[in-house]
């Protein structure tokens, strides 16, 4: 599966400073009060990199929980894999050692496979359909009934892009497309949907891909513009081409047992303040997407799209791979929720 704490790690080198001196990367993040005299602590997990808006709202749901609840409830926020990789942390949340969690989209079927959902192909393929999904309140609690039954609760989400195609090469056509070789998540509706495009593809650890781009085992990356640019993957892979077939995202989960464990009052006040400050993250990372794409423009990055009538072979390709994950989300959830979505 893809694992955001390699991303991560990487991502801190690049922080250090020239002289090669150890810096802190969070040290523009630590919080300006005193935690240590609170009553209940929350600790939450995430491998991404406060860089982006989607996992910087740890943050911020830290800061405003602290103040709301008159210092009685302490977000211990933990971002860039401090607590370990999203498997073992998916591990601890489930036996109560970590409280919560932003989970990369990837790697949450591993607790539900309707978790998966949102990562079938031409599905929930943009911000507004995103949005249209999360404001449908019914959709959204069905989403996170598998994963209530395993004792995790499904809170919100927030994002990090849409995915498409990083390349050393342009790519403007399927057949284009089929001369490069993908690096690909480590997750089964991507391998399925590879497999099904007739894709070149490979499936490697996030830390070999530098070399991987640089000596030409991989020449294209399955990512997103935000990601591929802050972690300078466009310094090599020049070209994007702009598939939009899933939204990257972050999961907010939750131990139920956990949170039944605070006062009712603390409880209301930490979901309310999670689902207002992902609503918050959702849209500033539409904005940061755009900001990204502009920025990588002017450094030479060339953004393309596919053709109309290869775009429709890639939805028509991968109709098999949407039919067998629907039996593992659920038909009937899947025809509704696509019923609910805007053409």
């Amino acid at each position: 599966m893809l694992n955001f704490c390699w991303f991560s790690i990487l991502f801190v080198f690049l922080l250090l400073p020239a002289s090669g001196m150890a810096a802190d990367p969070l040290a523009s993040w630590k919080p300006a009060f005193d935690p240590t005299q609170a009553e209940y602590t929350y600790l939450l997990s995430s491998v991404g990199h406060p860089a982006i808006a989607g996992v910087s709202v740890g943050y911020q749901i830290r800061d405003r929980v602290w103040a709301e609840s008159k210092g009685q409830l302490y977000v211990d926020y933990r971002p860039i894999s401090q607590l370990g990789g999203e498997k073992d942390v998916l591990q601890k949340l489930k036996m109560g050692a970590i409280q919560g969690m932003l989970c990369s989209s990837v790697a949450a079927p591993n607790v539900s496979p309707r978790l998966g959902l949102v990562n079938l192909p031409f599905l929930i393929d943009s911000f507004a359909k995103l949005e249209t999904f999360r404001k449908n309140k019914t959709l959204f609690a069905e989403y996170g009934e598998q994963a209530a039954r395993k004792g995790i609760k499904v809170v919100d989400f927030t994002g990090y892009g849409g995915y498409g195609w990083a390349t050393t090469s342009p790519v403007r056509s399927l057949d284009e497309a089929k001369a490069q070789v993908f690096r690909i998540a480590q997750a089964p509706v991507n391998i399925d949907l590879y497999r099904a495009w007739g894709l070149q593809f490979t499936v490697m650890p996030w830390p070999d891909v530098p070399q991987a781009l640089q000596t030409g085992v991989i020449s294209g990356l399955d990512h997103t513009p935000i990601v591929c640019n802050i972690s300078k993957k466009f310094s090599v892979a020049k070209n994007f081409t702009r598939i939009n077939y899933a939204q990257g995202l972050y999961i907010h989960l939750m131990n139920k047992r956990w949170l039944s464990s605070l006062p009712i009052d603390l409880q209301k006040l930490l979901v309310r303040i999670i689902e207002e400050e992902s609503t918050k993250a959702r849209a500033l990372t539409e904005q940061q997407q755009n900001k990204e794409i502009a920025e990588a423009t002017a450094a030479g990055v060339v953004f393309l799209d596919l053709a109309q009538t290869d775009l429709a072979e890639l939805k028509n390709l991968a109709l098999p791979v949407v039919k067998k994950w629907g039996e593992k989300v659920g038909q009937d959830y899947l025809s509704r929720v696509r019923s609910a979505l805007p053409n």
